[in-house]
């Protein structure tokens, strides 16, 4: 393949994976889900419940809770963040904006102490929510810098360039957890450093894609009536005009209920770990540093599956893995040794389910629209899922098993996987006005 004319920016746009990936990895993945557990417990009554607003909460569920809440305020968020995307010549102030909010947000959880489960609830929900608006605005970067057939390789690119940001400050923060006595440090101190050095390394490196990206004209115009103030209307009127595009919505509709579960995974593995087998914090950080080293290089492997048997084709054997794993964690994982094992095979899947996703995602959309239809996408990528920690949530509060809670999750994989296989890629592309090359054609895998 001759090299890109959008090289350069190509290269600008996988530091913001390198970027956001400290929050994904350090916050949503490894240290809040526990240490605001914790939290909650400390401030349980005498009957075990924490009181948010008068509502009765098992304090383990009140992580998943707060997943799926802010979730839902990105449904009404997202979609309104989108339709600016597309409507605005300056995207990478709009980029700026969310990426510094977010970073703010997670620095400030440095003054999480004692029982301060509700400051940090509502922390999460500013940073997540400012989390998932930026990868929108972000996402809709990758049509413009990239030739159809160059989107599996620059996708996966930029998640391999993700999980190897989050794996260093990964790493930093477990030197520094594992050495936290010698330097005079309390566990729940080293904590909270860890999380807002996250933000700071969000902050920091979001200034190379500000630099690095440029402003286009934008390729749509506001209609008349067409409101930018009201993310609801604007979600619906999406939903209404994907009707035009069927295959593309069969497969957005497969993505959010497979990648749902997939995010619920990688959001409470830290807790399941933690909380149920008494894995030690530094021992813990260390499976989910391999994690996102090992994603690096699952991603990368499973852009080379896809160009031989097609794009969808290796998201439904990344599908067929994830299902394994469930079954396998529900059964068989109750020591450290398994949890690795367990850890090292969903890192291998992880990174191409979540990448040929994006870039088969992208050939489907309507030119000028990436934005919006993004907005929709988000819903359910990184750490932004709901249905399934939800479901996680309430199943391991009326059951009290995180096995059960786990084996909940089995279903949305096998819909999804389903749902995916009825989508025909060959027609969404033509149905968005995205006749792609024969190259890209072939990599898509239609059949």
């Amino acid at each position: 393949m001759s090299p890109s004319l959008n090289a350069k920016e190509q290269r600008a746009w996988y530091v913001y994976d390198f970027a956001n990936s400290a929050f994904a990895s350090t916050v949503i993945t490894l240290f809040l889900g526990p240490y605001l557990t914790s939290l909650a417990k400390a401030a349980a009554g005498s009957d075990g419940r924490v009181y948010p607003f008068g509502i009765p909460v098992e304090p383990r569920s009140w992580w998943g809770y707060m997943v799926a809440l802010s979730v839902l305020t990105q449904v009404l968020v997202l979609p309104l963040m989108g339709t600016i995307a597309d409507f605005s010549p300056n995207k990478k102030r709009l980029l700026a904006l969310c990426a510094y909010t977010g970073s703010a947000a997670t620095v400030a959880m440095f003054t999480l102490e004692g029982s301060s489960y509700l400051l940090g609830g509502f922390l999460f929900l500013v940073a997540n929510l400012a989390f998932g608006a930026s990868i929108v605005v972000y996402n809709s970067f990758l049509p413009e810098i990239s030739k159809p057939e160059e989107r599996d390789n620059v996708s996966s690119k930029g998640w391999g360039f993700g999980y190897l940001g989050g794996g260093i400050v990964l790493a930093l923060n477990l030197a520094l957890f594992s050495n936290a006595a010698k330097l005079g440090l309390s566990e729940g101190l080293a904590i909270r450093i860890s999380l807002a050095s996250a933000g700071l390394w969000w902050g920091l490196f979001t200034l190379i894609p500000l630099f690095g990206l440029k402003n286009r004209p934008p390729a749509r115009r506001r209609e008349p009536g067409e409101s930018l103030s009201n993310g609801f209307k604007q979600l619906v009127r999406t939903l209404r005009d994907m009707r035009h595009y069927p295959q593309t919505l069969t497969f957005l509709i497969a993505y959010l209920i497979y990648n749902d579960a997939v995010q619920a995974v990688i959001t409470l593995s830290g807790q399941f770990g933690s909380d149920e087998l008494k894995i030690p914090m530094g021992t813990l950080t260390m499976a989910i540093l391999m994690v996102q080293f090992l994603a690096f290089a699952g991603a990368l492997l499973f852009n080379l599956v896809s160009r031989k048997v097609g794009t969808k084709q290796a998201i439904a054997i990344s599908l067929m893995i994830w299902t394994g794993v469930i079954l396998a964690i529900y059964v068989t994982v109750r020591t450290t040794a398994e949890f690795f094992v367990m850890a090292a095979v969903v890192a291998i899947v992880l990174g191409g389910t979540q990448a040929l996703s994006r870039s088969l995602f992208s050939q489907m959309i309507p030119e000028g629209r990436e934005g919006e239809y993004f907005s929709l996408y988000e819903i359910s990528d990184k750490g932004t899922s709901w249905m399934a920690p939800l479901i996680f949530g309430l199943a391991l509060q009326f059951t009290g098993s995180y096995r059960t809670a786990i084996l909940s999750l089995l279903g949305f994989f096998i819909v999804g996987l389903f749902i995916l296989l009825r989508v025909d890629v060959g027609r969404a592309t033509r149905e968005a006005g995205n006749d792609a090359p024969p190259l890209a054609k072939h990599q898509l895998g239609n059949v």
